[in-house]
């Protein structure tokens, strides 16, 4: 019909519409309730209550090991509930109701979603013993505030275990016993610089398997870097040329092999114009030992701060190994 507004649909006469069209494909309709001529409820969709599981005590009990007893009931009967809806648990909460009113708790968070009885429990074992009983206990109850979907799975019967569940489990246990911020691992970041191409998260906020994560450092680069690259003397046959030679603290390195360059840009929008581009190498000595190391510039890139031009500066980067 060539309407393709609705200030234009608005102003055509309503009885040609309705004549045009049945109730059900009606646009006089959407148009009332877009403008709020007629009403148009909005049914809010249902959130499911968290997983959870409770158990009542006969009478109070002061015992602080009841808690740990309790614990083992509680688990069983939440991991049920979490198959049942395909559900893995990352952070669980324990309550213990006083007959006085007060609550006594203690929780814990998982690097993965997990549902495996034995390790939530014995993830909460110490702090549920560590639960003051007051004038007793009278009920408990365990929750799982934060929940992930977690199908069925297996380890496969041809390949070796990737092991990123039984390091995630490490990460759960070392992170009961140090705290959540005491335990961190490397994340990447988005830099093609070695320096800034990875940096340091809390394990608990994001476990990322070896194979799958998708890193700037490739198998060439060194799995260790130097804190800061260090200057180091080298010996090269022409101004651009291969190393031959190499002074590291104190210590003369013969090169046996090389390989490279390979040429890093610097990032110009965080670096100044004057900055230079590097070239890394990987060097072998003649006892064996690798290392990465880079040459700073190139004789005549009119870079390079007061020396803008000059001879490039050699530093090393990283060890293999």
């Amino acid at each position: 019909m060539g309407l393709k507004t609705i200030g234009t649909l608005a102003g055509i006469e309503r009885r040609s519409l309705a004549r045009r069209f049945r109730d059900p494909d009606n646009p006089l309709d959407a148009l009332d309730r877009a403008l709020g001529r007629k009403p148009d409820p909005l049914t809010a969709a249902p959130r499911e209550r968290p997983p959870r599981s409770t158990l009542r005590l006969a009478e109070p009990v002061t015992d602080p090991a009841v808690a740990p007893q309790a614990l083992a009931i509680l688990v069983p009967r939440l991991v049920a509930e979490l198959e049942a809806r395909k559900l893995g648990a990352r952070h669980l909460s324990l309550a213990g109701f006083r007959v006085d009113g007060s609550i006594a708790s203690a929780s814990v968070a998982t690097a993965i979603a997990s549902r495996d009885p034995g390790h939530l429990q014995r993830l909460l074992a110490d702090k549920a013993e560590a639960l003051d009983p007051g004038f007793g206990f009278d009920a408990f109850a365990l929750t799982a505030d934060w929940a992930e979907p977690l199908g069925a799975a297996q380890e496969s019967l041809v390949e070796e275990p990737s092991g990123s569940a039984e390091v995630a489990r490490l990460i759960d246990r070392l992170s009961v016993k140090l705290g959540g911020r005491a335990v961190r691992s490397p994340e990447p970041c988005e830099s093609h610089l070695p320096e800034r191409a990875s940096g340091w998260n809390a394990a608990l906020a994001s476990v990322r398997e070896a194979a799958a994560a998708k890193h700037t450092m490739t198998a060439s680069r060194p799995q260790r870097l130097l804190d800061r690259p260090e200057v180091i003397a080298v010996i090269y046959a022409t101004p651009e040329g291969l190393p031959r030679r190499f002074v590291w603290r104190r210590a003369v390195h013969d090169i046996a092999r090389v390989q490279g360059p390979e040429r890093i840009a610097p990032e110009w929008w965080r670096q100044p114009s004057t900055a230079r581009l590097r070239d890394y190498y990987q060097v072998e000595d003649d006892a064996g030992r690798r290392y990465w190391i880079y040459r700073e510039g190139v004789i005549g890139d009119g870079r390079g701060g007061d020396r803008q031009g000059g001879a490039p500066d050699w530093f090393i980067h990283g060890l293999f190994g």
